[in-house]
């Protein structure tokens, strides 16, 4: 895989292959439990997203029809094509819940095989299967068995330092049938600290033929640029980087696209999109998952003038009607200090 191809090429066509399906570019939004809801997807996709995939749903509850999980995957009325992430420890169960998210309309399945969580792991699921390579291969090759649509597997670097099994992942991955990767530069036992390792990104790339998706540390379209190009990745998939700031899809693709960097958005724009995200998740979840909603706010707020005071004015209230004044407020505090003179 050649790289460098992405710097500087202004109205280069990045659009992307994964089996049959084709995406506009090659920037994906990470699935994230408790995050990557309807209104998360909606906002990514319309900020620019190439991919947008549900968080992941329990192969277990979907099979038992739980209303929950039933609701995790709701694609209705979203722009397509969007992804159904799903985990699990058995092939049958996997195979069959796939069927399921296919018929729903999931455009892609993708498996879980990098979730660090203790509660996961400890049933053999999630980052689990990179320790039982047998059991993940059995597994893609059954849901592939199961569904016409592409199928994926996202994984991390290995499970520690001295199990490091991405790349034996990935190439058991192809062979049964997988039409992508997506690598988490990082150990289980490292969570979500120390650095993403690059590297392990770039060893799976050299071991494929299928599209691989880079993930991790990318909270710049800089960052962005240089897991390409250091990895030869086909695609990169943005997590943490984007939480309260979607605005990092559209400025990474222009920048990929143009090598123009967009300027981040202003405060009063920040302000504006966290109302419009608080309208679109209690349209879709009900005004009782305010508490839900509250951390999306934080993380829009983080970094603003008078924040933090803000934000505890907001962990306060009690209604979605004052959480809108308190916004609505502070929009317009913002919008009138960008008024006045330096």
């Amino acid at each position: 895989m050649e790289t460098g191809r992405f710097r500087h090429l202004p109205g280069r066509n990045f659009s992307l292959k994964i089996g049959a399906l084709t995406l506009p570019n090659p920037v994906f939004a990470a699935p994230m439990a408790g995050i990557t809801d309807k209104a998360y997807r909606i906002l990514a996709r319309r900020a620019g997203c190439g991919f947008v995939s549900t968080e992941m749903v329990s192969s277990e509850a979907i099979l038992h029809g739980n209303r929950k999980a039933a609701g995790l995957f709701d694609l209705e009325g979203e722009p397509e094509p969007v992804g159904v992430q799903i985990f699990g420890s058995d092939p049958g169960k996997m195979a069959e819940a796939a069927r399921v998210a296919a018929s729903r309309g999931a455009a892609l399945v993708d498996l879980n095989m990098g979730c660090p969580t203790p509660k996961i792991v400890k049933n053999g699921e999630g980052c689990a299967l990179m320790r039982d390579l047998p059991r993940a291969a059995a597994i893609i090759r059954a849901v592939r068995e199961a569904v016409s649509v592409p199928v994926t597997v996202k994984m991390r670097k290995g499970w520690d330092a001295r199990e490091v099994t991405a790349p034996e992942l990935a190439a058991l991955a192809e062979e049964n049938g997988a039409d992508a990767v997506a690598v988490h530069g990082r150990t289980r036992d490292q969570f979500y600290g120390g650095k993403a390792d690059r590297e392990i990104i770039r060893l799976v790339r050299r071991a494929v033929h299928i599209p691989v998706i880079g993930n991790g540390d990318i909270f710049s379209p800089q960052d962005a640029l240089r897991m390409l190009e250091e990895t030869g990745c086909d695609a990169v998939m943005i997590g943490r980087g984007a939480l309260g700031n979607p605005w990092l899809f559209r400025r990474t693709v222009h920048f990929l696209a143009t090598g123009e960097l967009l300027p981040p958005p202003a405060p009063a724009e920040r302000i504006g999109l966290a109302l419009s995200h608080l309208d679109l998740f209690l349209s879709f979840k009900g005004e009782k998952t305010l508490p839900q909603m509250r951390k999306h706010l934080t993380w829009y707020l983080k970094g603003l003038p008078g924040a933090a005071q803000k934000r505890a004015a907001i962990n306060a209230a009690r209604t979605p009607d004052e959480v809108r004044a308190l916004l609505l407020a502070y929009l317009k505090e913002m919008s009138l200090s960008s008024l006045s003179p330096l």
